[in-house]
């Protein structure tokens, strides 16, 4: 790699040494820029100079401000040119090449499991280590995905935030909200292989597989009977 500045050569290099000069006297984190250890700062001092004049959100960095700033002028400037799905931020594009590379660099050192998304592969050491770190304030229940603690919640507080445009029904989640449209638009994506009978949800698909399979996974604790449907 080259530079016009011996000064961005000398930072550079640090790369390649692993040599970070400047520590936060706070927590002892060490940065290979100094520039990077004054915004780390801003952390202990609480301190957000950058200020959305949009929604009043304010941030330690200016570049976090122009990314936050664009979930208002609704910007995707990264542009998938594989398929033209475009993002706000690089590195969620970057994420997505990897559904068309079939790319899977995160390996879970327990079962070998790999992921496209370093956050996913931190959600899924947690099957391992039993660590629920979202926890209900209500009832006490844990989760392992901070999302799953905020659908949790609506249980409680009743709140039914995806409503349906045509019949106004309102849903407790996205995806029974995506489920439920498919009874409006009378699509039917899944289909059986075997005998071409179609169905609007995949767990419809899944019930009726069994009939060819005669698969029975759910068993009474008490007597051992098996059935095709949990219900039953």
């Amino acid at each position: 790699m080259s530079f016009t500045r011996s000064d961005h050569l000398k930072i550079h290099f640090r790369t390649h040494t692993k040599e970070k000069p400047y520590a936060c006297e706070e927590c002892g984190k060490a940065f290979t820029i100094k520039s990077n250890l004054k915004i780390h700062l801003r952390t202990h001092t609480k301190e957000r100079p950058y200020v959305c004049e949009e929604c009043g959100m304010s941030f330690t960095r200016s570049d976090n401000l122009k990314i936050h700033f664009r979930t208002h002028t609704k910007e995707k400037p990264y542009v998938c040119e594989e398929c033209g799905m475009a993002f706000a931020l690089r590195g969620s594009l970057k994420a997505h090449l990897r559904t068309h590379t079939k790319e899977k660099p995160y390996v879970c050192e327990e079962c070998g499991k790999a992921f496209t998304i370093k956050n996913n592969l931190k959600i899924h050491f947690r099957t391992h280590a039993k660590e629920k770190p979202y926890v209900c304030e209500e009832c006490g229940k844990a989760f392992t995905i901070k999302n799953n603690l905020k659908t949790h919640l609506r249980t409680h507080t009743k709140e039914k935030p995806c409503v349906c445009e045509v019949c106004n029904k309102a849903f407790t989640q996205l995806c029974h909200l995506k489920t439920h449209l498919l009874t409006h638009s009378k699509e039917k994506r899944y289909v059986c292989k075997v005998c071409s009978k179609a169905f609007t949800e995949r767990g419809s698909l899944s019930k009726h597989l069994r009939t060819h399979t005669k698969e029975k996974p759910y068993a009474s604790e008490t007597c051992g009977k098996v059935f095709s449907v949990e219900s039953h």
